[in-house]
């Protein structure tokens, strides 16, 4: 998947995600470190990696997209913010530098619909991380997939973005296919243009990402759900890991 047209639309279709809420969440977990380096994996348009920088974090960020990276790099630079960023998939992760935290917000880790994936993906990341230093995720938990997504309509109407979003099961067990089509306004022409674009996500039970963090080497493994800071409940739809990087290194 490329996201060279998704990168276009992407920051009308998250609109309403909770930015604030992801910064508020890392500063409580993150503020205790001694360090201030981030590694922000899957950063798309760069919304929440502008945040961390701006509240004085020194943030690098990854994306598989170039798309992605170049409206995030236009976003650091008219906020006049320093923010290296690369081209590389999180799934291997190479010469970096150590983080005193590595972040992946925003239920990317669910677009990795394969166990070997995952766990590749947190064994780069401990290798890129300091001994004691934070691993921060969320992840889309087995209820939202089952019972919100699947089989789900949504839709929004602008003058200058409109789109359908449509979500069927997967192939994979806790999958979802989500198939969406967007009507892009051109200034040019006045005219709309369609594309679609279809994103399969995959979520798997909370303590099956425990084990495979333990089975890696991470500890003190904290699991909340929906910015609360309480234990997900059976009707929680986002779940949220705090991993310090132990001293087992694979």
């Amino acid at each position: 998947m490329t996201y060279e047209r998704f990168a276009r639309v992407y920051d009308f279709l998250m609109e309403d995600a909770p930015y604030e809420q992801w910064l508020d969440f890392f500063q409580q977990h993150a503020s205790e470190l001694p360090g201030k380096s981030v590694l922000d994996l899957a950063c798309g348009t760069g919304e929440l990696t502008w945040r961390l920088a701006a509240a004085g974090w020194d943030v690098t960020g990854v994306d598989l997209s170039d798309s992605m990276l170049f409206a995030a790099g236009q976003k650091a630079e008219a906020k006049k913010l320093f923010i290296p960023l690369f081209q590389q998939d999180m799934r291997d992760l190479e010469g970096l530098g150590q983080f005193d935290v590595i972040t992946i917000f925003c239920d990317s880790l669910n677009y990795l619909t394969e166990e070997e994936d995952i766990k590749r993906t947190f064994r780069g990341v401990q290798q890129h991380l300091k001994e004691d230093g934070l691993l921060l995720f969320d992840v889309h938990s087995l209820y939202k997939m089952r019972h919100i997504f699947k089989d789900g309509t949504f839709t929004a109407v602008n003058e200058a973005v409109s789109y359908i979003w449509n979500c069927f099961d997967g192939e994979q067990p806790d999958s979802i296919e989500h198939e969406l089509t967007f009507f892009v306004r051109e200034e040019e022409t006045d005219l709309y243009e369609r594309f679609d674009e279809l994103h399969v996500q995959r979520s798997f039970a909370v303590e099956q990402y425990k084990a495979w963090l333990q089975e890696i080497g991470f500890s003190d493994i904290d699991i909340t759900a929906d910015f609360t800071g309480n234990s997900p409940e059976e009707t929680s739809e986002r779940i949220f890991f705090v991993c310090r990087n132990g001293s087992v290194q694979l």
